[in-house]
């Protein structure tokens, strides 16, 4: 059964950055696409980031986060520069494999991932 495991969050002003990691552990081998979320209070899910066979960004984050996964495919980055109070949130990683032939139709749905971590906080104060 895969894990997955986040870690990197903390506390940082506007304009700082941070550096997020996720790796799967058990069957990884399964994956096929992986991702970053996040949910701050109040609010919905929300995916950030997306890596697939193509990678995909949510506009509000474009030049400014950068997602990249090892050749092995275990471990999930978040390069998170520029941040915005509006980043804070607690930021989940997602795995999936189930729609590995439709997953590129919606790589940022909620519902294309089978696979979630368990969150780390993110804080961007101004």
């Amino acid at each position: 059964q895969v894990q997955l495991m986040e870690s990197g969050g903390g506390a940082v002003q506007a304009g700082g950055s941070l550096r997020l990691s996720c790796v799967a552990s058990g069957a990884a081998g399964s994956i096929n696409y992986m991702g970053w979320f996040r949910q701050a209070p109040g609010k919905e899910r929300e995916g950030v980031a997306a890596a697939g066979t193509n990678i995909y960004y949510n506009p509000s984050v474009k030049g400014r986060f950068t997602i990249s996964r090892d050749i092995a495919g275990n471990t999930l980055t978040l390069q998170m520069n520029s941040l915005k109070p509006e980043d804070t949130a607690v930021y989940y990683c997602a795995a999936g494999n189930v729609y590995r032939n439709t997953w590129f139709a919606a790589p940022l749905e909620v519902r294309m991932y089978n696979l979630w971590g368990r969150g780390t906080q993110v804080t961007v104060s101004s």
